[in-house]
Parts: C-alpha cells; sequence; structure tokens
C-alpha cells in the first residue's frame, strides 16, 4: 500500500498512542535509577570502572523476563485487568524498591544495594512485559500502520523517560546540600505521579482467552488419544503447557527453524555496539572532564528532544517504506555514529562536538529502536503477545546487558583507549545486518499480512 506524506501523518492522530506514549515513560524511568544515575553515585563514591560495570549486570533480569512472561498472559489480577492490573503491580513495587536504594548505603554496603537495585531491574522487565503487551494487544492485527505509530511512541516515551526525566537527577546533582540517597526519595515520587496513567487508560480487548482455551482443547484432545484420563492432575499440567509451552511452540511452528534462527540471532546481535558505548558513556563524559550538569544538558536534554523527533519520523520512514530498510538504514547509521564518539576522545570536553555526538546518536537509536520494536511486534501472535515479545526482546537485551557488563574491562584492557573502543563498538553491528539481509523477504511478507510459506 502506498502512503502520502498526510496519510501517513494521520497516523498519529489516535488517543491509544497517547497512552502507549505514557506508559513508554513509565518503561524507560526506572533505568535511570539502576543505569546512568546509579552510575554517577558510585563514580563519585570512587568505585572503579570495571566495577560500575560489573554493576550493570542487574540488567541481566531484562534479558531473563521471559521465563515468567507466560504467566502475565494467563493470571488476571483482580483489578483493572489483563493488562493494566500488571502494569500497576508492577510499577508500586518499582517504588517500593528506588525508596529501599534511598535508605541503603550504597558505598557501604554494596551488595545489598546492588540486591535492590536488582529488584528494581525484576520489577521493571516484568513492568516490560506488560506494557510490551498492551502495545500489541491495543493495536489490532489488521492495523500494520498502527503498528509502527506505536513502535514509535514507544520509543519516544521510553526516552523520555530515560532523557527527559533522567536529567533531572544530575541537575539536582549539582546543587549544593543534596546527596544522592536524597535524590532517590524524588525518583521514587516521580514514578509514583507515573503510575496514576493506569487509572486513566483503557483496557485492550482481544480474543486471547477464546485462543487460549483453544489451544487448552487441543492438548486435552491429544491426551485423550493417548488414553489419558484427564484427571484434575493433568488438567494442571494441560494448563501449565499451554502457558509455558505453547507461546513458543506457536512462534516456531509460524517459522521453520533456519527463519526462526535467523530472527532471533538478529535480534540478539543488533544493539550490542550500541550497549557496549551506552554502558560506559557517562564514565567517558565524566572521565574526559563534562560536569554533571554538562551530562544532564546535553546526553539527557538534548538526547531526549533529539529522540522523540526521530522516533516519529522513523515510524513515518517504516509506515511509507517498510520495516526492512527501517531497520537496515538504521543499522548502518548506528554503527557509523559511534565513530563520533571516538572523536570525542580525541578533541575532549568539546560542548559543541559534545552536542553533535548527542543529537546523532539520539537520532540513530531512536530510528533503530523503533523498527526493531515494531518488527517484533509484527512477530507476535496475540494470543500470547506477553510472551512472544518478551522471548524476542528479552535476547536483544541479553546482548546488550550480559555481554555488555564486560565494557569496563574492555576499556581497562585498552588502557583506558575510549577512540578505540568506540571504532570496536561501531564494527560490533555488522553481524546484525548480516542476518537482516537475509530476512528481507519475510519481512515484507509480514507486512503485507501473509502467511510463510516453507
Amino acid at each position: 500500500m502506498s502512503h502520502t506524506f498526510k496519510s501517513t501523518l494521520l497516523c498519529y492522530k489516535d488517543r491509544r498512542l497517547l497512552f502507549i506514549f505514557l506508559f513508554g515513560i513509565a518503561s524507560g524511568f526506572p533505568w535511570v535509577m539502576i543505569g546512568s544515575a546509579l552510575s554517577a553515585w558510585l563514580q563519585e563514591s570512587g568505585l572503579s570502572r570495571s566495577s560500575i560495570g560489573l554493576f550493570g549486570s542487574m540488567f541481566i533480569a531484562y534479558s531473563i523476563n521471559f521465563l515468567w512472561s507466560p504467566l502475565l498472559d494467563r493470571v488476571k489480577p483482580p483489578f483493572l485487568g489483563q493488562r493494566r492490573g500488571w502494569i500497576l503491580t508492577t510499577q508500586i513495587l518499582i517504588v517500593m524498591g528506588c525508596i529501599g536504594l534511598a535508605i541503603v548505603p550504597v558505598k557501604e554496603q554494596l551488595l545489598i544495594a546492588g540486591l535492590v537495585g536488582f529488584s528494581i531491574a525484576l520489577f521493571s522487565a516484568t513492568q516490560d512485559i506488560s506494557i510490551d503487551a498492551y502495545r500489541i494487544d491495543i493495536i489490532k492485527p489488521d492495523e500494520k500502520d498502527k503498528l509502527s505509530a506505536a513502535s514509535a511512541m514507544a520509543t519516544a516515551g521510553w526516552w523520555t523517560g530515560f532523557g527527559g526525566l533522567g536529567s533531572i537527577p544530575f541537575f539536582i546533582a549539582d546543587l549544593p546540600n543534596w546527596q544522592w540517597s536524597e535524590i532517590y526519595f524524588v525518583l521514587a515520587g516521580i514514578m509514583a505521579l507515573l503510575s496514576l496513567v493506569v487509572l486513566v487508560s483503557e483496557e485492550p480487548v482481544t480474543d486471547r482467552e477464546y485462543r487460549q482455551q483453544l489451544a487448552a482443547k487441543a492438548y486435552s484432545e491429544w491426551q485423550t488419544t493417548k488414553g489419558v484420563l484427564l484427571n484434575t492432575r493433568q488438567k494442571v499440567v494441560n494448563w501449565l503447557l499451554v502457558t509455558l509451552l505453547e507461546p513458543f511452540r506457536d512462534f516456531f511452528q509460524r517459522n521453520t527453524f533456519k527463519l526462526a534462527f535467523s530472527i532471533l540471532m538478529f535480534i540478539f546481535l543488533f544493539k550490542i555496539g550500541e550497549a557496549f558505548l551506552g554502558r560506559m558513556s557517562i564514565v567517558f563524559y565524566k572521565e574526559i572532564g563534562f560536569s554533571n550538569s554538562d551530562i544532564g544538558s546535553y546526553s539527557k536534554l538534548l538526547n531526549w528532544w533529539v529522540t522523540i523527533v526521530f522516533s516519529v519520523l522513523g515510524g513515518m520512514v517504516n509506515i511509507r517504506y517498510g520495516i526492512y530498510r527501517g531497520l537496515m538504514t538504521g543499522g548502518i547509521a548506528m554503527a557509523a555514529s559511534n565513530l563520533m564518539f571516538a572523536l570525542m576522545a580525541h578533541v575532549g570536553p568539546d560542548k559543541t562536538l559534545f552536542a553533535a555526538t548527542i543529537f546523532v546518536d539520539g537520532f540513530t537509536a531512536a530510528w533503530s529502536s523503533v523498527a526493531l520494536v515494531a518488527f517484533i511486534s509484527l512477530l507476535c501472535n496475540q494470543a500470547f503477545s506477553a510472551s512472544q515479545y518478551a522471548l524476542m526482546a528479552s535476547l536483544g537485551v541479553l546482548g546488550r546487558t550480559f555481554m555488555a557488563s564486560s565494557s569496563g574491562f574492555l576499556v581497562d584492557w585498552m588502557d583506558g583507549n575510549w577512540s578505540a573502543f568506540f571504532i570496536l563498538t561501531a564494527v560490533m553491528v555488522i553481524p546484525s545486518l548480516v542476518f537482516l539481509w537475509t530476512l528481507r523477504e519475510h519481512i515484507g511478507r509480514l507486512e503485507r499480512g501473509e502467511k510463510y510459506i516453507g
């Protein structure tokens, strides 16, 4: 289908996209608590680059959340519905975890602080499952254009939470008589305010329960043909099979093994270079001489606005030219943008270059993220949207967190050669683009609503 500029822009005129944007803010904000703000706190407390990098291993929660994601498809909270009920529950737990981190003396109790931070990561990763499923469920299967627009608004919202609201602790930190522990009480209050959005949003309506019942019936009939009497115990086993096994069986059944492998490998590799860069970026900024206010102004606020603008533009590109082109263009630009950081390492704390680098990095990160979110959403069956999106998204996070936790060691191994480090992060993108090229025809079929054959 061809699109005019006007029809493409009108895709964003939808009340549902506002809630997707607001939920995106709530999704991105916890990363400030356990990411950039915590890194700055630890750096000012005198921890080494390697130790700060290891603290990032708590983000492993985002890469294993697929393990419990099926429960969010089957277990319905007693309030607000399947999706909103889980979103509110996890947000309350995040607020409590943030207050806990504010109370713990981080420098003296590193282990406890790490465990509390990990609990925030767990609650946040579970919140992400619910929010991603909400976005997929609220957009009907025949609204392919709205899928890209929703992905753009989710990405813009995430960066508003991470970049826009994420600048607040850095500005406060440069004020006299403010401690990082006190700042974390402010972060908890902001998260509590974000949770109010759940109360005014609408619950998605899907045929999820009916399609899950069909899967349960199929398992029961299969057991009956085996001569098994379906007692209470067997019914429980069947419930667990539908909950834990069916989402993943459905994904591999709808794709050949070779195709599924290429999909998962692309998702795993696509953001690794960006993750290595992001894990060390705050440390890099501070080491070359930028203040907390500089970081708040450029890395957070400027990046925030750039991301919002290019998230919307990226969504429009996907709508007009397709998700494959959006992914390939975003991936190449993302790799090239990392070279700007290598230039910064040579030049030093030049604010003009800092602003230019953040602009280019924000543009490429937004563009590639929107395309990736739309791609993963396109692959999901609404009957198991929480489980399948979490499975694929967690693979991407696994590459971005588990492997990137060694980023501090890598910089140390390079004797602090930041320029070489950033060049290496650019090279890391190339393998994912090879897998993407093999998927180009399949992505086109999905966007046209065609089933994969052989």
